[in-house]
């Protein structure tokens, strides 16, 4: 039995699966190994230092893998910010059919810049009324992503057991489930809560292909559900890491009356992380993770993963479930 779905008719993929555009990890050969596997792979657009390089890396994956996958484009507030445009560009010179995005309203520019192109808008949410908002404003598929999520879960702390199924209430386009997926149990849960697949991040963390250190891949297996930090509440930019020592430090900080951004600024920023991702030494900064550890046991290879979770998934929906039925 396959799983089929309004995801995979869409994105042309085997399985609902779809892997987050993670910073430092989405590159090419992630990608293309949970594409190969039968999911979709992301490449993260701004993990490529230029535009050309982000060009470079779509080819890259093209020669890795003859299945479709996707870019991460994530549009914030920042200083310096990078171009765009030109990152979006690059996107559509490499003939990328489906881009991930998530940040401000301002992304909306990129859409326009990206949908004559017949390209795929996916769009991470973190709100039913945000969801709304992007579904009218013509994206194509709504990742909504509840609070047990890595990285940035919203101000409002609503689970995904809620969310999913209050945005599948409302929302009429294609829809993913995303924070705290990682095994069959949860994908069947997703596709019974209203969603058309799911979205996993940390869980291709722990994969052997995922460019980053071993050592951080047994922290993800070491940490449990109780192992991650809410980083930045005091801020309005609501953050989830996995727990160190580190981020105990972030924590403690910013609980001083007054904090601000500048009094961690050393112990967040993504040259730490990154250099963390590379050495495994998790006292060089902080590291994405949701509580989907509790849940992660061992580092298998992404085909390993995906079949397995695939298998799972169907011995639920035609065994446990259909014999309960009477």
């Amino acid at each position: 039995m396959a799983i089929k779905t309004r995801i995979t008719e869409l994105l042309g993929i085997e399985h609902p699966i779809v892997q987050g555009g993670m910073q430092g990890v989405g590159t090419a050969d992630m990608a293309s190994a949970v594409s190969n596997a039968g999911g979709l792979g992301i490449i993260t657009g701004l993990t490529q230092p230029t535009p050309d390089a982000l060009r470079d890396e779509i080819e890259r994956c093209r020669s890795l893998t003859s299945k479709p996958f996707g870019v991460n484009m994530t549009v914030f507030p920042t200083i310096n910010a990078p171009d765009y445009k030109a990152y979006a560009q690059a996107i559509i010179e490499g003939g990328v059919k489906t881009v991930e995005t998530a940040g401000t309203q301002a992304v909306r520019d990129i859409w326009a810049q990206l949908k004559p192109h017949g390209i795929v808008i996916l769009h991470k949410c973190t709100a039913v009324r945000h969801a709304l908002s992007a579904e009218r404003a013509g994206c194509d598929v709504i990742s909504i992503d509840g609070f047990e999520c890595a990285g940035h879960p919203g101000e409002d702390d609503i689970p995904g057991l809620i969310l999913v199924p209050a945005a599948a209430d409302q929302v009429k386009i294609p829809m993913l489930a995303s924070g705290g997926f990682g095994d069959g149990r949860g994908l069947a849960a997703a596709l019974a809560l209203g969603a058309d697949g799911i979205n996993m991040g940390t869980r291709f963390c722990a994969t052997a292909e995922a460019p980053i250190h071993p050592n951080v891949k047994q922290a993800y297996i070491d940490n449990d559900e109780r192992g991650t930090f809410l980083i930045f509440r005091s801020l309005k930019n609501t953050a989830r890491v996995g727990k160190s020592a580190v981020s105990e430090e972030v924590v403690r900080r910013l609980a001083v009356p007054g904090a601000r951004f500048s009094d961690v600024q050393e112990l967040v920023a993504g040259t730490a992380g990154r250099e963390l991702l590379a050495t495994g030494d998790l006292s060089k900064g902080v590291f994405w993770a949701s509580m989907v550890q509790g849940l992660i046991h061992d580092i298998p290879t992404c085909q390993v993963l995906i079949d397995r979770i695939i298998a799972e998934a169907e011995q639920i929906i035609r065994g446990r479930l259909a014999n309960m039925v009477v």
